[in-house]
């Protein structure tokens, strides 16, 4: 739901009774009148107050049905009955003056009962929607409730009387409703203020009498409409000025003769005059305009109406196939039939555009089994870079054997390198409680027709063996979560936790040392891997403790890895699976911009593994040697090149500030930091640490692409030659991923139904943030302009800077 779409239930169609909650009374009871007589004194000190409530409704100032009574309350103060009140009455027969009158009485009186005070409460509010949640009215102390339209005993406080406790109560009765966002930390705080002001203002209003009740919350807003037209007329303008709002149950519904036109238009019986109209040249210019348009689009009725009425002429344009299928009402069994027969003769469309048609906007399976067919024609290093997004695309699926399904099992039985990453995409999937059926059903899938493969059939290995290998990765990750829980438990200092660490290593798990059998590793299974080298293993100085382990491979060699436990690591591989694809689009049009993809992978909802690159931080580089030209001219000394490093070094820094530059622009990374930019001694640099993304960021006022003065005075100062080149690759690896911008946008829409944290708070804003980046009302030599302007807006923000120093006066006392 889009957050400017305010979606409710009408009253008229609430077939439930009324019922609601009555809680408690607030305040203090006044003090009884003495009596005369000294009996009469002793039998007030023995007495102790019984109350009840009494609850009934009234429908345009007219009793409505029998009055209800809440059981005798007499432990107080404060009186307690949380007692739940069911009135015969439904919620579709009230009307927009409807009333409930609150009585509470004291019967320990004797036979006489004693009025303790009544408040008359309007279930409807100003804008003719439904009380919902907890609500505290003011009972009128002596006065039974008055149920006249302009009654004297209104439940609620005027504006004028209304303190901070009221106001407060309003935004907590909100936040119950969900309609504020819960944040456990700061909710405790508000709460422990919020009782600090509740005894302050209750000591200031000890003589106010308050009943709390709490009304039926629903999934949506219950608006009021009388069975049958609406009769809420706005008031004259002339009479008042206040903006009147009048609800129209007919919106978002067909417009019936606009339905009717529409079937007369599109009559299959026109089928074969169809087949021979060609546009003119403005239709030709429409149609030219509505394949630019971003899959994200949503088509008006009139241009539906255009790529109907030419779909013939338009087979031979591949690009106008996913526009003509979303103009189809696949509702009608007839023209969905013929839409499927269309697709099948229509030019066989891109990888990328098959993309499009597993999103959830198509649910016909024979449109998603067409796109399965043309991913059949996609190697198997391209389906790599998709994978992420076609194992989410399961959940859009009709069945949990569906045609995707099988597909993707079929081609990672041919690629080991395919089948770990499903097996462990689809693992990761499990923990999700509404689809662990349908991704547990495709994980059997994998496993049984994998242990059917004979040997030979992929490498010298039987399927068996192969699978085994792939499931010894899952026992090996579960053997380093029992390591982290046994070093965090260590008490002391980061180094104490290392010896820890390798102690265990050397000693009671000595058999992850040197493995029995090689394990595939998770993150690259064509290396195999035989043991950990304890004495290079250990621990980084974080509040986690991540471990960086190091393993021998078969072929004699080593790779590192980190390990982390307690953090979601999925967006992170998010976001450099999109790095890896957007340096592989780049390098397509010849342009390698020395981007470091390391690899990602979550293994478990809270747990994963990153490859270990070795570098340094940016904060780390300029604490000990000042500028990051004086950290390269260490590693790459040339007295003749350019600020006194060689030219090859200096040109890979630029290129690659220029490549991240442009991804974190248009993936929208935030909290950027000196700690998070890496370089690597060959002079790449690269980011790390993707928890926000997207656009959203919490630093104030976060410049519009992530470039700090340090990178820009490493290229000899916003005057430079060097600067100017890195502005120019900026600008052409912009256009290039522009190119690809469909691609990128399938890509994130098949993420939509994912549980990453960005995405899964709002992916339709998401999608539309990541559309914008692209700016697709431009054309290429206008993008270079505004690129350029944004460069230099980054660089002249001042702002970000003070952030910056901040940022690592915390780092330095941490």
């Amino acid at each position: 739901m889009s957050s400017n779409e305010f979606r409710f239930f009408l009253s008229c169609d609430i077939n439930l009774p009324v019922t609601f909650r009555v809680e408690r009374l607030d305040g203090n009871l006044p003090a009884p009148k003495p009596p005369n007589s000294a009996e009469a004194d002793f039998a007030t000190e023995e007495r102790r107050p019984e109350l009840f409530v009494e609850c009934a409704l009234y429908i345009d100032g007219a009793p409505f049905g029998l009055p209800t009574r809440t059981r005798l309350e007499s432990t107080g103060p404060t009186y307690c009955w949380n007692e739940l009140i069911t009135l015969s009455t439904k919620y579709r027969d009230l009307t927009a003056n409807s009333q409930l009158a609150l009585t509470v009485w004291d019967v320990s009186c004797g036979k006489t009962e004693g009025l303790i005070g009544g408040a008359t409460i309007s279930l409807f509010n100003t804008k003719n929607q439904l009380k919902t949640g907890r609500h505290k009215f003011r009972l009128w102390a002596g006065k039974e409730a008055d149920i006249s339209i302009e009654t004297t005993t209104p439940g609620k406080v005027p504006k004028e009387e209304c303190g901070e406790l009221e106001r407060l109560e309003k935004l907590v009765n909100k936040y119950e409703r969900g309609q504020i966002p819960r944040v456990d930390w700061l909710d405790r705080l508000a709460f422990k203020a919020m009782d600090k002001i509740k005894e302050r203002e209750s000591g200031r209003n000890g003589s106010s009498l308050y009943v709390v009740v709490e009304f039926c919350s629903f999934e949506h807003r219950v608006v009021f409409q009388e069975s049958g037209p609406n009769f809420l007329i706005p008031s004259p303008i002339t009479t008042s000025n206040e903006l009147v709002t009048v609800w129209d149950p007919e919106v978002g519904k067909i417009n019936p003769s606009e339905h009717k036109q529409l079937k007369l238009a599109r009559s299959l019986t026109r089928g074969i005059i169809d087949r021979d109209l060609k546009p003119s040249s403005s239709e030709r210019k429409s149609i030219q305009r509505i394949l630019k348009y971003p899959p994200t689009r949503i088509l008006s009725g009139d241009e539906r109406q255009l790529l109907w009425k030419f779909r013939f002429s338009l087979m031979s344009e591949k690009r106008a196939l996913t526009k003509f299928l979303r103009c189809v009402e696949w509702s009608d069994v007839q023209e969905a039939k013929q839409a499927v027969e269309l697709m099948g003769r229509w030019q066989t469309i891109d990888v990328c555009d098959a993309l499009e048609l597993l999103s959830p906007v198509f649910e016909s399976e024979e449109v998603r089994a067409y796109a399965v067919s043309v991913l059949e024609r996609a190697d198997d290093e391209e389906l790599q870079c998709y994978l992420l997004q076609l194992v989410q695309a399961l959940r859009f699926e009709r069945s949990d054997k569906s045609r995707l399904s099988h597909f993707l099992v079929q081609r990672s039985l041919r690629n080991i390198e395919l089948a770990s990453f499903l097996r462990w995409y689809v693992a990761v999937e499990l923990h999700d409680p509404a689809y662990a059926k349908r991704f547990y059903c495709t994980y059997e899938i994998l496993e049984e027709n994998m242990m059917k493969l004979g040997a030979g059939v992929s490498g010298d290995e039987d399927g068996f063996k192969l699978w085994q290998s792939l499931v010894r990765q899952t026992e090996l990750t579960a053997q380093l979560c029992s390591i982290m829980r046994d070093v965090r438990n260590v008490r002391g200092g980061t180094q104490k936790k290392i010896e820890k660490l390798r102690q265990l290593l050397s000693g009671l798990l000595s058999e992850l040392t040197y493995f029995e059998e090689p394990i595939r590793s998770p993150l690259a299974p064509g290396v195999l891997i035989t043991g950990i080298v304890p004495s290079e293993s250990s621990i980084f100085k974080s509040a986690l403790h991540p471990l960086r382990l190091t393993f021998r491979t078969a072929h004699g060699g080593s790779c590192k890895i980190i390990f982390k436990k307690g953090d979601d690591l999925r967006q992170d591989q998010l976001v450099i699976q999109m790095v890896l694809l957007m340096d592989r689009l780049l390098k397509l049009e010849n342009l390698d911009l020395h981007l470091t993809p390391y690899r990602v992978l979550a293994t478990g909802h809270d747990e994963g593994m990153l490859e270990f690159i070795p570098s340094s931080s940016l904060a780390q580089i300029l604490s000990e040697h000042r500028s990051i030209i004086s950290y390269l001219q260490k590693f790459h000394p040339d007295e003749n090149g350019p600020f006194g490093i060689t030219a090859t070094c200096l040109e890979t820094f630029i290129k690659s500030c220029a490549g991240y530059s442009v991804i974190t622009y248009i993936l929208g990374i935030g909290d950027r930091h000196l700690d998070n930019l890496l370089l690597r001694t060959d002079g790449r640099l690269f980011h790390v640490d993707f928890g926000f993304i997207l656009g959203r960021d919490p630093k104030p006022f976060p410049p519009p692409m992530k470039l700090c003065k340090e990178m820009v005075e490493a290229m000899g100062g916003a005057e430079s030659q060097y600067y100017t080149r890195f502005k120019s690759y900026c600008c052409e690896a912009y256009n290039i991923l522009r190119k690809s911008s469909n691609l990128i946008l399938n890509l994130f829409h098949l993420m939509a139904g994912s549980n990453i944290a960005d995405i899964a708070s709002d992916p339709e804003k998401g999608i539309l943030k990541l559309q914008e980046k692209f700016r697709l009302d431009l054309d290429d030599e206008e993008c270079i302009h505004f690129f350029q302007d944004l460069i230099n807006e980054s660089v002249s923000a001042l702002f970000p800077q003070m952030v910056e120093t901040i940022h690592r006066w915390a780092q330095y006392w941490r």
